[in-house]
């Protein structure tokens, strides 16, 4: 049994959560996930690493309430315990030999950027931080990444904090301008990294997206983070979770996220009505 060592709410839809896992932690590098269940009978739930204390033996979570999974998991609090949590799985984040780098991360995407971030900070190279949301209300980890990044931008879908506008609107500026960046990491929704892949590919500029927001199961046996790289076949969950953004075909990719959407809608509404039910 796994405990939960510290929870928060980060916005209303996003939770963190810091989960006392030693074997986990000791091993966990950024870029790679972990895979829990709620109870002995939930599902699996793929979630990156968004931090990690080797001397503490934990582990930190950032989930958005999406589905029945999630929902469940925001329902358990500090001092509670999880049966499962296996990790970490899937390929680290490649760093090494990086000097310049942008990291660009999406809504809850960006808990997954920031470790990559921090670790790239970590190691002197010179880190551009560009993070969007939808409105300001939904703004996470804004001083995390300040902490670690020589240039931050902040983008708003309306305007209401930071700059109005997505991403790509400060990343196609600095590209424009002359910025010379060994590579550009990107995290977060399907369509936001496509267009951040398309705007790089113009200038050259090698592109890695992390394809976490497909995966389910996490093993490759379910076959929903099937994608296509450069024609060929790959799992998110073991052959990545990170790709090069320009061999990515994210129509593709896109398409196969939207399968179960509806679903997912269902299995949590009749989550939170049990709930509702148990309160009452």
């Amino acid at each position: 049994m796994y405990q939960i060592v510290s929870k928060k709410s980060l916005n209303p839809t996003v939770t963190k959560m810091e989960i006392y896992a030693p074997f986990v932690a000791k091993k966990a590098l950024p870029g790679q996930f972990i895979i829990l269940r709620v109870d002995e009978e939930g599902e699996r739930i793929p979630l990156t690493i968004a931090d990690y204390d080797r001397e503490k033996g934990t582990v930190t979570i950032i989930f958005q309430i999406v589905g029945a999974g999630t929902e469940m998991l925001n329902h358990k609090n500090e001092g509670d315990y999880i049966p499962d949590f296996v990790g970490p799985l899937g390929r680290p984040t490649h760093t090494e030999g990086l000097k310049k780098v942008c990291v660009v991360g999406g809504g809850v995407g960006c808990a997954i950027a920031l470790p990559v971030a921090k670790a790239l900070c970590a190691q002197g190279a010179e880190v551009t931080s560009i993070v969007g949301f939808r409105n300001k209300d939904l703004v996470i980890l804004e001083e995390e990444f300040k902490a670690c990044s020589k240039d931050f931008h902040m983008m708003t879908d309306d305007g209401s904090y930071g700059r109005q506008g997505n991403v790509c609107v400060p990343l196609k500026e600095l590209l424009e301008k002359g910025e010379q960046f060994d590579e550009v990491i990107t995290i977060g929704p399907l369509i936001m990294m496509k267009f951040v892949c398309m705007a790089t590919k113009e200038y050259g500029v090698k592109t890695i997206a992390s394809m976490n927001p497909i995966m389910i199961d996490g093993t490759g046996m379910c076959g929903g983070c099937r994608l296509t790289v450069g024609g060929e076949m790959k799992f998110a969950c073991v052959d990545g979770p990170e790709f090069d953004g320009h061999l990515i075909d994210f129509d593709e990719a896109m398409s196969r996220s939207r399968a179960y959407a509806d679903f997912e809608m269902r299995e949590r509404e009749e989550t939170c009505n049990l709930f509702k039910k148990e309160v009452l």
